[in-house]
């Protein structure tokens, strides 16, 4: 696939701790964070501090599930939730004490890894100068300039205050550039938890979507179509069966693992939704600014209508927007029609934030950040081809797909062995590595991290594998 290919990796070749000292084995390790583990606990106690369990105790008292979001509960790998005590680098530490090396990056913002200096810097000295002010500031343009600069197919921005809100407004958009009313997503794939975009497919390939859960109206449903990843007589039949606004996609897949497109596959949509008068909107909230520097788009040379943008956008602070070029933009109020709006869209905090993040991602970086997935991505695959098990990837992504099976699209993602997959992430969390506590999500590099802890993630992977095997054990 053009632009994802590189040279292989060195081979891992010893074993060592997070801070590049020798591991004797993998006993000594654990050994040592029950040691670590035991002595924070007392100190805890002796300050008087809830544990983890005790806060979990409490949060089920006032927050649905103990937590607010759902894959922070960890049901998915048969766990409690891990409370978050802080993080610097490529670290973080849990309330008991327990440090872990990260592949999580708040779900892809850390793209420079935790408590980066210059970011810090600049939210304070944007806080110091106010936190809100419900009005324009110099830092929204200077985002937007450099947006625009970054992303091929983005003249203008209109920023939000999550990926939600920016994938609602580019489905209003779209609807109203267009005056048609369905519009196209892939199955598997996440634009956020609009009604509309939470449709899941219906009885056949190109039929109208159905509620995905309950709160749902059947109508806002119905008015999404829901068609295979990767699959191109779907799409072509949705658009030749439906008067359509806009297809959504990721241009990499990433909320069902990391899925590639096949080759020639964004191609197809560009040219099929050109042709039908539909417009074509890329959902780059993981792949922007973190695959290449203008994202998936500048990746495979596709220029989509609109783009959906968040995570990296804000440097870790709440951020999103939706992006495309001038004559589909000013189509937004106050210019226009279509009518959007946000109390916080805008944050000073959060445009500090993801503008000095930006600034820092120049082409050294992406280069840096494609040779540590390169790294990441080869060892995993070594260690797939002896467990049976398959490897999803993208610069800055990675998955490790528990089927022997490659996966193309949803249902293969769906046919994934995910007691298996639970059991390993419970193995790699007593070795010390945070990974993403559900099947269907990246493994996210940052900058943060290097060579040594690569290889600290792939041997922990390798004992962790070998212990979760059935294979092995049957054998």
């Amino acid at each position: 696939m053009a632009g994802l290919s590189r040279g292989a990796p060195d081979k891992v070749k010893i074993k060592v701790r997070g801070d590049g000292r020798p591991l004797a084995d993998s006993q000594s390790e654990i050994d040592h964070q029950e040691e670590q583990q035991a002595k924070a606990e007392a100190a805890r106690a002796a300050a008087g501090r809830a544990t983890n369990e005790e806060l979990f105790a409490r949060a089920r008292q006032v927050l649905p599930g103990g937590v607010n979001s759902p894959v922070r509960a960890m049901r998915q790998v048969g766990l409690d939730p891990v409370f978050i005590e802080s993080a610097e680098g490529a670290e973080v530490v849990d309330r008991d004490g327990r440090r872990y090396l990260d592949w999580v990056g708040s779900w892809g913002p850390m793209i420079l890894g935790h408590t980066d200096p210059e970011v810090q810097e600049a939210i304070r000295s944007a806080a110091a100068r106010g936190t809100s002010f419900g009005a324009a500031t110099e830092a929204e343009v200077e985002l937007g300039e450099e947006v625009a600069a970054r992303m091929p197919s983005v003249e203008m921005i209109r920023m939000t205050s999550s990926g939600t809100e920016a994938a609602m407004t580019a489905a209003r958009l779209a609807r109203a550039v267009t005056a048609r009313e369905v519009l196209v997503k892939f199955a598997g794939a996440y634009h956020g938890h609009s009604d509309g975009l939470l449709a899941e497919a219906g009885s056949g390939v190109a039929t109208h979507g159905i509620p995905s859960g309950p709160g749902i109206p059947a109508a806002q449903a119905a008015g999404t179509v829901v068609v295979p990843w990767n699959d191109r007589e779907a799409v072509a039949e949705a658009l030749e069966k439906h008067e359509v606004a806009a297809v959504f996609a990721e241009p990499i897949a990433a909320n069902m693992g990391v899925v590639p497109p096949d080759a020639g596959y964004l191609e197809f949509l560009r040219e099929v939704t050109a042709k039908a008068g539909a417009l074509l909107i890329f959902d780059e909230v993981i792949t922007g600014f973190r695959v290449a520097r203008g994202g998936a788009q500048e990746l495979y040379g596709i220029d989509p209508d609109l783009t959906v943008m968040g995570k990296i956008i804000g440097g870790g602070l709440p951020a999103a927007a939706v992006g495309g070029p001038r004559d589909l933009m000013e189509r937004l109020a106050p210019e226009g029609d279509v009518y959007q709006a946000g109390t916080l869209s805008g944050n000073p905090l959060a445009v500090a934030a993801g503008l000095t993040t930006l600034r820092r991602l120049d082409e050294d970086a992406y280069s840096r950040l494609a040779a540590l997935t390169d790294r990441l991505r080869a060892g995993l695959e070594d260690l797939a081809g002896e467990h049976g098990l398959t490897v999803g990837s993208a610069p800055g992504l990675v998955t490790l797909f528990f089927s022997a099976r490659p996966v193309r699209d949803f249902a293969d993602a769906m046919a994934t062995d995910r007691d298996r997959h639970a059991a390993f992430y419970r193995a790699m969390l007593e070795r010390g590595i945070w990974l993403p506590p559900s099947q269907f999500e990246a493994w996210f590099v940052s900058l943060a991290q290097d060579e040594i802890q690569v290889d600290r993630t792939l041997m922990a992977a390798a004992e962790a594998l070998a212990a979760t095997d059935p294979r092995k054990a049957i054998a």
